[in-house]
């Protein structure tokens, strides 16, 4: 199976889950267990019909390297991408970000309101550590726990939510000092990076790993993450929005600060091949286990959308 081939199954396994995580099983609820219709759907836009699905294909390749099968996997990659999935439809409003199109489609608000993205919102942050909390997820408790508690850590106020406000911040609040390189890598590393971190450690977590195979992954997802940012601002300084599935050119018509725009683009791409290949010089403990996982450092890297 190729890369592209695994890439897509990972994608439609995820898909099917989170279908009955917050699809077509949660419509079959009646009376006061059934959500509210519209905010069903809404919750249905942001989540379902498009994306990559890459933080859980993250989850089920990390933690093939312990020998765990796709289906003792995909419920907390199902939860991370809930996550993930919530901060789109957050970071779209127009009090943050301002987007009208996400994955090529109106975002939540813009397909809704502004009140019901909120809520979808609020509603697939919630839907992911209820997963999480299941038995189906792990067999023992304490595993369950160190996911939740992980998963709380990478999108909460040292993590996502914090790199968000990093960003908001440093856009709109007034500065005495021009933004640093070390700070946007800072941010970046919370806003981008720290989910997709929890993705890779997340399979040696449900693996149960040694703590030098949890280091190597914690050290994969770190370069990968940085990678995956270094790619995007690239996107959106050179990327078609047709192609990319947003709009582009947005982080220069704010005058916002980001790697591209403080390194240059060559020195940017340069610094992209670096992180790229430290992301799969962590890997060298898994051998040729890891060639997936090495084959999705080099797809973050040339991602053309």
């Amino acid at each position: 199976m190729t890369f592209a081939q695994r890439l897509d199954r990972i994608r439609g396994l995820t898909e099917a889950r989170l279908g009955s995580l917050v699809g077509a099983k949660t419509e079959r609820r009646e009376g006061h267990d059934r959500p509210p219709q519209r905010l069903l759907d809404a919750v249905g836009h942001a989540t379902l019909g498009g994306g990559k699905r890459f933080r859980p294909f993250l989850v089920v390749e990390s933690a093939a390297l312990f020998g765990l099968p796709e289906r003792e996997a995909l419920d907390t990659a199902a939860a991370i991408e809930c996550v993930h999935c919530y901060s789109l439809a957050h970071d779209d409003l127009p009090a943050m970000d301002n987007d009208a199109v996400r994955r090529g489609l109106p975002t939540v608000w813009k397909a809704f309101d502004e009140w019901t993205a909120i809520l979808a919102g609020d509603a697939l942050l919630t839907v992911a550590f209820e997963t999480l909390s299941k038995p189906e997820v792990h067999p023992r408790p304490e595993v369950r726990l160190e996911l939740i508690s992980g998963l709380a850590r990478a999108a909460g106020m040292a993590g996502m939510v914090g790199g968000q406000a990093l960003d908001l911040e440093a856009e709109r609040l007034p500065r005495t000092a021009p933004t640093t390189l070390e700070e946007i890598l800072h941010l970046q590393s919370l806003k981008t990076g720290a989910l997709i971190r929890f993705a890779c450690e997340a399979g040696a977590i449900l693996g149960q790993a040694e703590p030098e195979a949890r280091a190597a992954l914690h050290r994969y997802g770190k370069e990968l993450g940085l990678a995956f940012q270094i790619a995007d601002d690239l996107l959106d300084a050179e990327g078609d929005a047709a192609t990319v599935g947003k709009a582009v050119s947005k982080d220069a018509a704010a005058g916002k600060a980001t790697l591209v725009s403080l390194m240059g683009r060559d020195a940017a791409r340069t610094e992209l091949k670096r992180v790229e290949q430290a992301a799969v010089d962590a890997l060298r403990l898994f051998g040729a286990r890891a060639a997936t996982l090495i084959e999705a450092a080099h797809f973050v890297a040339s991602r053309n959308r």
